[in-house]
């Protein structure tokens, strides 16, 4: 191992060390002795065989053996086993500016952050600003640094993503020469984390169109500039397709370039099995006569289909649902009645109540379930017995007067290892509604994880399983669970399966609700709101509800205020008297 790598494995060794926590000058040495490698120039395989590297200032005999094994060998036990006990991200939180050693090892071992992606999801918490050393401008700082690292990233949140692709076609809209503009691509099947914006347009003067496109002020690189197609790079690190087609083709190309490419190749396929040809500009006979469809609807009646919704593209039963006349009525956002899952400034949210329900009655919402978290949270300030009284005497107070709306008093209960909750029966039994969602010890195996879930489904005064696989996306991978036997036992017992809506998890997945809706479990749209902007991430989960084919009547939030209260009482009672 040459010099340049060992003074680099030094100086990663002093952080690690830090990081852990221990004694600040033991981290020192490993600092001193890479600075003092740089200083004396040598070659290091000559200080090691020549017996002078112990005579290097700053370089006593424990250092000595160590860089003698990572010269000889490549490699150095120590070293490995530092790395193996802090998790990979906890060294990328680094990167972010103002973020150093000590920082770090507080969000690590108070918050348990241990990616960038954890660590942005627990700004948007306000998790970091009780911290010592953090505060509400640390807090802010650190999640302008994120975002700029985030700007390197090849995948990108939905809600980024609709953003910035919303604006960048209003910016389209804009130019007197293109009259028909649409999003494509996997955003318009709203899939979960985005590559790039696809963009199509119609065109009086496609040149004048491309050339306001390239001239966007958001632009940070021109990567492509042609008359049917250019490409860009926005300042936030995305990617963007521009294309130009005819009037006449705009159907079929919309429905090419929206996808899936599965669903495309089952869609080409049933047109050749028709006698037909398709592709991105047309279908077409035999003697390449092309049918004129006038938009995606004329486009699959043509093939014999009902119309199949972008969200549903994914080649998952969709053309054969759609021959058989079979596809559902999605849920649309204006079906949501109301909410689950807000946090208050009685825990870590920044809300009052007394807000909250200005905000749910702007929104048109009969009720907003309150759902802070529970005792065992200290890190988000849970909420402890005599707490959970003073926040309901504060709601009944809030309600009072509120005619047509409510506050709907509920937890989110943290289960614990064993899979019991952090409060008493007769604290549980005066809430409306019990959220229940792991937040600790993800390492357990697959069997643990599943049977602790279990067990937390099981308890009378449970409402709904909230964020059932943990996941954190592009950040943290979902725990291990056997998500097929937590569905079966929330059917058995009647427990809702919350849509985390927050854009950072999306969880339950779409794939999951399509079997969710098989087994007979209700679901749940909650934004998991810890602030006035969290209440849009709503929509997010409407998206993840569409692409899992659910209807209004799958979502227990789609019911008016009287049902929904009639449904939690009901629930609550048929697993009480069991």
């Amino acid at each position: 191992m040459d010099r340049e790598s060992v003074i680099a494995i030094l100086d990663e060794i002093a952080i690690l060390l830090e990081l852990k926590g221990e004694n600040p000058f033991k981290s020192r040495a490993y600092s001193n002795a890479a600075r003092a490698l740089e200083a004396d120039g040598r070659d290091i395989s000559q200080l090691v065989v020549s017996g002078e590297l112990g005579k290097v200032n700053g370089i006593g005999a424990g250092l000595t053996e160590k860089i003698t094994e990572l010269v000889q060998t490549g490699k150095l036990a120590y070293y490995l086993q530092l790395k193996s006990e802090i998790p990979d991200g906890v060294l990328e939180i680094l990167r972010v500016p103002g973020m150093g050693p000590k920082k770090v090892r507080a969000v690590y071992t108070e918050l348990g952050v241990d990616s960038l992606g954890s660590l942005e999801y627990a700004c948007r918490e306000n998790r970091l600003v009780t911290l010592p050393g953090f505060g509400s401008k640390t807090q802010q700082k650190v999640l302008e640094g994120i975002e700029r690292l985030k700007k390197f990233r090849e995948r990108h949140l939905l809600d980024m993503a609709l953003i910035e692709a919303g604006r960048l076609a209003d910016y389209i809209r804009q130019s007197p020469n293109a009259t028909r503009v649409e999003i494509a691509g996997s955003l318009r099947r709203r899939r979960e984390t985005i590559k790039d914006v696809d963009i199509l347009v119609t065109a009086v003067n496609p040149e004048a169109v491309m050339n306001h496109f390239v001239a966007y002020p958001e632009v940070e690189t021109v990567t492509g500039h042609g008359e049917t197609k250019s490409s860009i790079v926005l300042n936030t690190g995305i990617n963007a397709d521009l294309r130009v087609v005819r009037q006449d083709q705009f159907a079929y190309a919309l429905h090419h370039f929206t996808g899936s490419r599965e669903h495309n190749t089952e869609m080409r396929s049933r047109a050749r099995k028709m006698g037909l040809k398709m592709n991105e500009y047309g279908l077409f006979k035999d003697d390449e006569q092309p049918i004129e469809c006038a938009d995606e609807q004329s486009l699959f009646q043509e093939l014999g289909l009902q119309y199949i919704p972008p969200e549903l593209r994914e080649n998952t039963g969709e053309i054969e649902a759609a021959e058989r006349g079979e596809i559902p009525t999605l849920i649309e956002p204006g079906d949501v009645r109301g909410i689950f899952h807000v946090h208050s400034n009685y825990s870590d949210g920044s809300m009052t109540l007394e807000r909250i329900a200005a905000i749910g009655r702007s929104l048109g919402y009969e009720y907003v379930g309150i759902a802070d978290h529970s005792q065992s949270a200290r890190y988000a300030h849970g909420l402890e017995p005599e707490r959970v009284i003073e926040q309901h005497r504060e709601i009944d107070e809030v309600n009072k007067g509120a005619d047509g709306f409510r506050l709907l008093k509920g937890i989110e209960s943290d289960i614990l290892k064993d899979g019991s909750l952090d409060y008493s029966d007769d604290i549980l039994e005066q809430f409306d509604f019990v959220i229940a969602s792991v937040h600790s010890n993800f390492n357990l195996s697959e069997r643990e994880m599943t049977e602790r879930i279990l067990k937390a489904l099981r308890n009378p005064f449970v409402t709904m399983l909230g964020h059932p696989t943990g996941r954190l996306l592009l950040a943290r991978e979902p725990y291990p669970v056997d998500l097929e036997a937590v569905l079966e036992c929330a059917a058995e017992n009647g427990v809702a399966v919350e849509i985390n809506a927050n854009p950072h998890r999306l969880d339950l997945d779409w794939i999951h609700c399509k079997r969710a809706k098989a087994l007979g479990v209700r679901i749940a749209i909650c934004p998991d709101a810890h602030d006035e902007e969290g209440f849009e991430d709503t929509a997010y989960g409407v998206a993840v509800a569409r692409r899992g084919w659910l209807e209004r009547s799958d979502i227990i939030n789609t019911m008016a205020l009287t049902e929904v209260t009639a449904w939690l009482q009901r629930q609550r009672s048929a697993k009480t008297t069991r």
